[in-house]
């Protein structure tokens, strides 16, 4: 087919593009920004366009410059962005009407768990509210993918976790880190994602998708730091609810503020896949469904210079188009401390990675200022 990705820069969009290309699709990557592409390495075996979903106008013209298209897979959100939730309500409501009128057949959407009978957080609100944009009227039929927390190097729900793991060895530990959760391998989102655009497969609908393991938030860090090998321990601390906690998190952690506080606020539920997922219509991939020690200890299994997407040994490790901040303390470390050092010393920076946590977080600090005071000299 002739697939167009949104969000085709993004963590999991990078990805996608990647398995679609080796499944013999024809790709378009959409992106505000087509330079951005460039530095992707399957930019020569996809077509750029220009599309930025808050336009109307941008995303009539990026559909019509790509035509035809057969499906599109929309992975854009604006979590993290002040009114984000508005924002990506017009966006896929603007996606989805050029979809129709350019004649897509199907739109395939990742979003996450949204629990009945609660009070939503932003984040879990937006993620239903996009998926009801994207139904419209005489338009494509829409197959919306629900996951919770998606495990693999340069995700930013698991590089939250690793960040906490690695820098907090003794951790408050409120109720709501007791909710329980099903998590999911990158892989294995990949696997569903790529199913979803065969209709003989998957009808149009909701679908929820995770991996074999229920666990909770407090267990996932301790899971963490033993395969890590990470000292942890945690305090049972009642009265701190998710509000404090993202304010915490958004200072504390290198992911971006309001990204990291969005996040940290859907905390507040239980994330458990409904009944309603794709286990008995699509066939796991070989060797079955990831666990959620095998995930860790995938997305920490590769300990050199991040490659190309497309040129990834195992989709969890960490690609070279993933966030500056993803990687954990001793990667940023790394790369800071190339900064100032001398060639013939840069050798030895391969011992950050055997560097405690909170020493590396101290490190990390030091090399930052240095980096600060030190304008003129840039990381390699």
């Amino acid at each position: 087919m002739r697939i167009l990705v949104t969000g085709a820069t993004g963590y999991v969009g990078s990805r996608l593009v990647t398995a679609l290309l080796a499944d013999r699709h024809q790709v378009v990557a959409a992106t505000r920004n087509p330079a951005r592409l460039k530095r992707f390495g399957w930019f020569d075996d996809v077509t750029p366009v220009k599309l930025d979903a808050s336009d109307p106008e941008s995303a009539q013209a990026a559909m019509d410059a790509a035509a035809p298209i057969d499906m599109v897979y929309y992975l854009v959100h604006g979590i993290g962005q002040s009114g984000f939730r508005d924002i990506d309500n017009a966006s896929a409501a603007n996606v989805a009407a050029a979809a129709r009128d350019a004649g897509v057949r199907r739109i395939v959407y990742l979003g996450g768990f949204v629990p009945d009978g609660v009070a939503l957080s932003e984040h879990l609100a937006s993620r239903a509210e996009v998926a009801e944009a994207l139904t419209i009227e005489n338009g494509p039929e829409l197959v919306w993918l629900g996951a919770a927390l998606i495990i693999g190097a340069g995700s930013t729900s698991f590089e939250m976790l690793r960040y906490v793991g690695d820098r907090f060895p003794v951790m408050p530990m409120p109720s709501w880190m007791h909710n329980p959760i099903d998590p999911i391998s990158i892989r294995d989102v990949l696997h569903y994602l790529v199913a979803a655009g065969d209709p003989t497969l998957v009808p149009a609908g909701a679908y929820d998708i995770s991996g074999p393991d229920t666990t909770s938030y407090r267990e996932l860090l301790k899971k963490y730091s033993r395969i890590s090998g990470r000292w942890h321990a945690t305090l049972r601390v009642p009265g701190i609810d998710t509000a404090v906690a993202s304010v915490f998190t958004a200072v504390a952690l290198p992911v971006p503020q309001g990204l990291a506080g969005d996040l940290v606020e859907s905390l507040d539920h239980p994330m458990r896949a409904s009944g309603s997922g794709l286990q008995n219509r699509v066939p796991d991939p070989p060797g079955g469904l990831l666990g959620v020690d095998d995930a860790i200890a995938l997305a920490l299994a590769d300990n050199h210079a991040p490659r190309p997407v497309n040129e990834l040994m195992d989709p969890h490790h960490l690609a070279d188009t993933d966030p500056a901040w993803a990687g954990g303390d001793a990667l940023r470390i790394r790369r800071l401390a190339r900064a100032v050092t001398p060639p013939f010393a840069r050798p030895t920076l391969g011992l950050v990675n055997s560097v405690p946590g909170p020493l590396a977080g101290a490190l990390r600090t030091s090399l930052d200022i240095l980096i600060t005071l030190t304008p003129k000299v840039r990381p390699a």
